[in-house]
């Protein structure tokens, strides 16, 4: 992706210390990004940062829990301060409960919540702050391809990201007027630790790719999960100048897991 204007640009990725977000870091510093991986698992993100210097690339890992605002605004002035300024952000940090909803708990809502759209909420507000006072940003939210299909045993985590994504949508719509565009990238079924936890047997990947008529469920028309490298491609498009003239769209990237609804 040449002339992609990503270079030496300082990128924040939330939820880098595995999976999508980690994807999403590698991908990034891979364009010549300064990339900040930020996550609550701080074991985790130490260790991304590493193997990205390792490799070369510039990284530095910040540990911070997103659903906290204030540990958000420490960690956003820490970047700023010690990097540079933020001109890419990667709001990919989420989690996963699953369960009927007239057995779900209160904990498990407020906790999905925290997470996926208090999350969301808290960085992109100290992050745009920063952009818009320098009329320059790109952002970019991993939502779910669930937020626009019902999913059974989902319902916490489905309404949580279409939360994000329209708040998202709302954000660029609101710093347009800055040059700063917000936009949603929304995968199905992705081979990380999270959908893993949702296989039973070996036979995962496989049923997920049939799909469910049980579970209303049509399966995945281009008969393959996702790596998370697919994802990051979107993000990391999304957040370049290749995407200048782009801002609130929702990028489906499930292989026709939903038919484009």
């Amino acid at each position: 992706m040449n002339g992609s204007g990503i270079k030496g640009k300082v990128a924040l990725v939330t939820g880098g210390a595995q999976g999508i977000g980690a994807a999403v870091a590698k991908a990034l510093a891979e364009q010549g990004a300064l990339v900040a991986v930020v996550d609550r698992n701080e074991g985790g993100v130490k260790q991304v940062a590493r193997e990205l210097i390792g490799s070369g690339y510039c990284a530095k890992a910040y540990a911070a829990d997103v659903s906290d605002a204030n540990a958000v605004e420490a960690a956003v002035d820490a970047i700023e301060r010690e990097m540079g300024p933020i001109e890419l952000l990667a709001n990919v940090a989420g989690v996963l409960r699953m369960g009927p909803i007239d057995a779900y708990s209160d904990e498990d809502w407020a906790a999905t919540f925290a997470v996926n759209v208090n999350g969301v909420f808290h960085v992109s507000r100290a992050v745009v702050r920063k952009m818009a006072s320098r009329n320059a940003g790109a952002i970019v939210t991993v939502s779910s391809n669930a937020a626009s299909v019902p999913r059974t045993n989902m319902a916490a985590y489905a309404a949580s990201k279409a939360a994000s994504t329209m708040f998202t949508h709302c954000l660029g719509l609101e710093h347009a007027k800055h040059n700063i565009r917000c936009n949603v990238v929304s995968p199905g079924s992705t081979d990380t630790d999270m959908q893993r936890l949702l296989w039973h047997d070996e036979s995962g990947p496989a049923a997920v790719i049939a799909g469910s008529q049980q579970d209303y469920r049509i399966g995945i028309p281009l008969q393959r999960i996702a790596d998370p490298a697919d994802i990051a491609d979107a993000v990391v498009f999304l957040l370049s100048d290749r995407a200048k003239h782009i801002t609130m769209h929702d990028m489906r990237v499930d292989g026709g897991a939903t038919l484009g609804a």
